[in-house]
């Protein structure tokens, strides 16, 4: 019962917490690699992890050629397209918190398209939410151009991660509601790694093997691509999935604070008030209750 009751309290502020520090490990990372290489060697490493732990975890595996391929394409939009994009996004000056505070917004995007996609539509609150987290980030991210923080490519690429994380979202619930978290994110980063070997190869092997780099490369693919997974699939199993959800939000401020702590990254007031209502507004939508099904 004691350790129920330190999982729901522990578990939930923990995973924000790697999940926002993943945002810090890429971006002191991308100073020493290539986005391709330093993505290639991330699931590469993590698939070999994942490997050695399949004789103690058994996974269920997909019954169905069809039940492969879904994977497989779920993995091109999770890890290739939403890592590919952020990565890249950070590798051409975009902040780590501004890339964090874009990407928060993958719950009001794909509840906004839940309606077209699964038969759902919003709340009032929701939209009112939906309308506060855009407004926020467009804050932010004109301030930080404005500033020469960033470019408009970093944006786009910040933008293509955005969508890809969503479309993966309704993917998933579409076609994969029942896949085994462990054998899913295992095909997901093979995937990733067959994809990414050979961009890391056009983009010459781009690495420098410091103590910064091995640190960063160690934390994403131990501590953000295994623990935290591994952590989320066991509070799901102990219903403490809806913490998660509920605290989510908080990912782009404790990105930020961290980000000045570490890499030295400033937010003016119009930054931070753009945060605020972005936040606000992922928080109006996370918390918006049941959609009603159209």
């Amino acid at each position: 019962m004691t350790q129920r009751i330190d999982l729901s309290v522990i578990g939930p502020v923990l995973f924000v917490f790697l999940w926002s520090t993943g945002f810090i490990a890429a971006k002191a990372g991308l100073e020493e690699a290539g986005p391709a290489t330093f993505l290639f060697l991330r699931f590469s490493l993590v698939s070999v992890l994942m490997l050695c732990l399949l004789p103690v975890l058994r996974p269920v595996w997909p019954a169905s050629p069809g039940a492969w391929t879904h994977l497989v394409i779920l993995g091109i939009m999770m890890q290739v397209i939403y890592f590919g994009g952020a990565w890249m996004a950070m590798s051409t000056g975009v902040g780590a918190g501004t890339a964090a505070l874009v990407l928060s917004l993958q719950p009001v995007l794909t509840a906004l398209l839940a309606g077209p996609v699964l038969g759902e539509r919003l709340r009032r609150r929701q939209w009112l939410g939906l309308g506060l987290g855009v407004t926020g980030v467009f804050m932010v991210v004109d301030h930080k151009l404005a500033l020469g923080l960033g470019s408009i490519a970093g944006m786009i690429f910040c933008l293509g991660s955005l969508l890809g994380i969503t479309a993966g979202t309704l993917y998933q619930k579409r076609f994969c509601p029942a896949l085994d978290v462990f054998s899913g994110l295992f095909v997901q980063f093979i995937t990733a790694t067959v994809i990414f070997l050979p961009l890391a190869s056009l983009e010459g092997w781009k690495v420098t093997w410091s103590h910064q780099f091995v640190a960063a490369l160690v934390w994403v693919a131990v501590l953000l691509s295994l623990v935290s997974v591994m952590l989320l699939t066991l509070m799901i199993r102990r219903h403490e999935a809806s913490r998660i959800t509920s605290l989510f939000f908080l990912v782009p401020p404790v990105t930020a604070l961290i980000a000045w702590l570490v890499l030295g990254e400033t937010m003016g007031a119009v930054a931070l008030a753009g945060m605020a209502l972005a936040v606000g507004g992922v928080a109006l939508v996370v918390s918006g209750g049941r959609r009603i099904r159209a």
